[in-house]
């Protein structure tokens, strides 16, 4: 992908971890019982913000913070 989008969706996923508990269950999910290195498991959580963002803008509705099951 563009250079500029990865960067900032690599800085957007690593501050996601910290301080949101769904991207950061997420993201210890992966590790854990998917078995992917820290690197590849980076890379999910910055599709699935991706993806979050995608959606908040194609339905015109702020971030609602959903438990994960």
């Amino acid at each position: 992908g563009r250079p500029g989008v990865r960067e900032v969706l690599f800085n957007v996923a690593r501050a996601g971890i910290r301080f949101n508990p769904v991207l950061k269950i997420f993201d210890e999910r992966q590790i854990t019982e998917n078995r992917r290195p820290g690197r590849v498991a980076l890379t999910a959580v910055m599709r699935k913000t991706l993806v979050i963002l995608n959606a908040m803008a194609r339905d015109d509705q702020p971030w609602r913070y959903a438990a994960p099951s």
